[in-house]
């Protein structure tokens, strides 16, 4: 199947209201560009050197989103264009986000990234951090950031009911950050989960975005 047919069978499944992030690490522009053509807008990328060199060369209404590990090294080159950053594991990030977006008059979207998986090579804020850096409440001063939900990545298993269990707990935190923290914020109303394994089973767990890679691509080019 082409590009523009797969992603027309991954939109067909999507109930009104979740966002689709089509997941473009390690494949060529020209991917992008038959998504694009296909009517894609918004896209993922896990590395910032390679966000950055597709960004300056595809359309400028792409709303890109950056879902990998973000150090704070690279924080300045991607927030001039960058739209949501899914990755915030720490306060530092967080802070450093808006430090850099204060000085280009923008403001960004950022997800929590929580742990919710069983698996050590996940990144991601625990339940208890995560509760701890909003308790600190340092994060209400800052002006060029918007805390917008949370992300997690489910374990990489062919359990199910493993990968439902962990999606709920995801949905569960954060309606408790919800009435804890955000209570009355209409802006914190995301829940990043579902890559092309598993994303039926986040939208049945209430995900509002989707990470679609290898469903829409193909297999990565390495």
């Amino acid at each position: 199947m082409s590009i523009s047919a797969n992603l027309d069978a991954v939109r067909s499944l999507l109930p009104e209201g979740v966002k689709l992030v089509a997941v473009s690490k390690f494949h060529p522009k020209e991917a992008l560009e038959k998504a694009y053509d296909a009517g894609q807008r918004v896209f993922g990328e896990s590395r910032v050197q390679e966000l950055s060199s597709k960004q300056e060369v595809l359309p400028e209404d792409i709303e890109w989103h950056l879902i990998g590990h973000l150090q704070t090294n690279k924080i300045k080159s991607v927030v001039p264009y960058i739209h949501t950053i899914q990755s915030i594991d720490s306060w530092k990030v967080l802070s450093e986000i808006d430090k850099y977006a204060s000085k280009v008059d923008r403001r960004v979207n950022c997800l929590l990234e929580i742990y919710i998986a069983k698996e050590d090579t996940k990144y991601g804020l625990t339940f208890e951090e995560c509760r701890y850096l909003l308790a600190n409440e340092n994060w209400k001063a800052l002006k060029n950031i918007q805390i917008a939900g949370v992300m997690g990545m489910a374990t990489n298993t062919d359990d199910e009911s493993q990968i439902r269990q962990e999606f709920r707990s995801l949905k569960t935190f954060f309606e408790e950050l919800k009435q804890q923290y955000f209570k009355g914020d209409s802006c914190f109303c995301e829940i990043s989960m579902g890559m092309s394994h598993d994303y039926k089973i986040a939208i049945e767990e209430g995900s509002t975005i989707i990470r679609v890679g290898t469903s829409i691509f193909g297999e990565r080019e390495y």
